[in-house]
């Protein structure tokens, strides 16, 4: 039988779309999650793990996806202490410290932002589980700077399912 160049590329690529789907169900059931290949950087395109993609309300261990960890995301709400204003012109300082020992421990920031209101700061970050956040939260109590508060954070996928499992 003969094939026109093009045909088999199609066919290949055919072959390449249904090999990544089954790959993708395999790694869903198994409670990985598959990520969007990313074609240009995050910021420029906006683009993130798979939209499509719906979280299962109980994490198996190891989470991980094809290519990184599946992070978890938190809240952090802060207070400054009396020692945290009176050097309040060192806090991007510390912020910046804080960035890195959250790098170091594997999380990332996504948000920082300055409040007014209740909470002079508010932070969103991602972190591999609990206990990180956890080390990540009191380390920043330790240091006299803030007082803290942490919540965490399940998207929007997760909350629709953990709803839709309601009795």
């Amino acid at each position: 039988m003969f094939l026109h160049p093009f045909g088999r590329r199609m066919m290949l690529l055919r072959v390449h779309v249904m090999l990544r789907a089954l790959i993708a169900v395999f790694a869903w059931n198994c409670g990985w999650r598959i990520t969007k290949p990313q074609l240009m950087p995050a910021e420029a395109t906006g683009a993130g793990r798979c939209s499509r993609a719906k979280p299962r309300t109980r994490a198996r261990s190891p989470r991980q996806t094809v290519g990184r960890a599946m992070m978890s995301a938190y809240i952090l709400l802060m207070n400054w202490t009396d020692q945290g204003v009176r050097h309040v012109k060192d806090s991007p300082g510390r912020l910046d410290a804080a960035k890195k020992a959250l790098k170091d421990e594997g999380g990332e920031f996504k948000h920082v932002f300055l409040t007014m209101g209740a909470y002079d700061l508010i932070a969103v970050y991602e972190a591999p589980d609990d206990a990180v956040a956890a080390r990540f939260t009191m380390q920043l109590g330790m240091m006299g700077n803030v007082r803290t508060q942490t919540l965490k954070a399940f998207p929007e996928a997760a909350y629709r399912e953990i709803i839709n499992t309601l009795k």
